[in-house]
C-alpha cells in the first residue's frame, strides 16, 4: 500500500479519508504549478537580461552621443560666416 510523510508521520494512502486524499492531490499540484511557474520566471529573466543587454549595445555610446549634439549643434563654418 502507498504511503505518505506528513510531519514526519507515516499515513496509508488508501485508509485517509476522500477529503484528504483530494487535498494531497491539489498540494501535489499546486506544488507542479509553483515549480513550473520558477522554471518560467527563470526563462523570463534570462530573456530580460538578454534584452537588456541588446538594447544597451544598440544605445549610442556616450562619448559617441555627446559627439553626435555637439556636431549637430555647432554651426557650420558657412553658417558662421553668414552670421
Amino acid at each position: 500500500m502507498p504511503k505518505i510523510t506528513i510531519d514526519e508521520q507515516e499515513y496509508e494512502i488508501d485508509d485517509l479519508s476522500n477529503e484528504a486524499k483530494a487535498s494531497l492531490e491539489m498540494l501535489i499540484a499546486t506544488d507542479q504549478k509553483i515549480r513550473e511557474l520558477q522554471r518560467d520566471m527563470a526563462i523570463a529573466q534570462t530573456a530580460r537580461v538578454a534584452y537588456a543587454r541588446a538594447a544597451q549595445e544598440a544605445l549610442p555610446q556616450k562619448d559617441d552621443a555627446v559627439k553626435s549634439v555637439k556636431n549637430d549643434s555647432a554651426p557650420s563654418k558657412q553658417e558662421a560666416l553668414q552670421a
